[in-house]
């Protein structure tokens, strides 16, 4: 076991996951991983440029098409819609001023790229405004909606407390560790880890 911890921590080390972020232990908030962790890809790219002179305020989490994406924290969805830039999106609002926001999700129909799906291709069953959602849950499938359409498929992910957007990328990277070592390893790989 103590092998598989090491070997566990070198792979995360090297691919830049560890040390952990202490910024969940410092606000309280602590996020489950919205998508398959096997199939995800992502970076650290909060304030890159973007059209119009913007920056980014996000991560996107790369994965093929129709990907299962889930609520990171326990909260209430507060909106189901779509916009321009952001295209089909949900947004969850959690306790103490957090929200999460999910877009770029689905908007296509099976084998196409045709941007007229229609919307239980998009969000799961029981994903409305006003529902009540537990971190796991399944909210919906990745897309490439919005200003992502004709790029690669991926989930953009926010995260805001108080009207602010923060960096997810350290509580993404947080919330893959856990997902990656099982809990039972937890405070023992830590002790390897650190």
């Amino acid at each position: 076991m103590l092998i598989r911890l090491l070997t566990v921590a070198v792979v995360l080390s090297v691919l830049g996951f560890l040390p952990a972020s202490s910024a969940n232990a410092a606000d309280g908030f602590e996020l489950t991983f919205p998508q398959e962790a096997e199939v995800t890809g992502f970076s650290n790219s909060w304030g890159a440029a973007r059209s119009g002179g913007r920056r980014h305020r996000g991560t996107d989490l790369m994965a093929p098409k129709m990907t299962e994406v889930y609520v990171a924290a326990d909260g209430v969805v507060t909106r189901v819609t779509s916009s321009g830039r952001a295209g089909r999106y949900v947004m969850v609002t959690h306790a103490d001023g957090w929200e999460t926001y999910y877009m770029h999700l689905n908007n296509d129909n099976p084998d196409t790229n045709d941007g007229r799906a229609p919307w239980f291709l998009t969000v799961a069953p029981g994903i409305y405004v006003g529902a009540e959602v537990v971190a796991g849950q399944l909210l919906g499938w990745v897309g490439d909606s919005g200003n992502a359409e004709g790029g690669s498929a991926h989930t953009h992910f926010e995260l805001h407390r108080h009207g602010r957007a923060l960096n997810p990328y350290p509580y993404l990277r947080d919330a893959l560790e856990r997902a990656l070592i099982p809990p039972e390893e937890h405070t023992i790989a830590a002790a390897y880890i650190r």
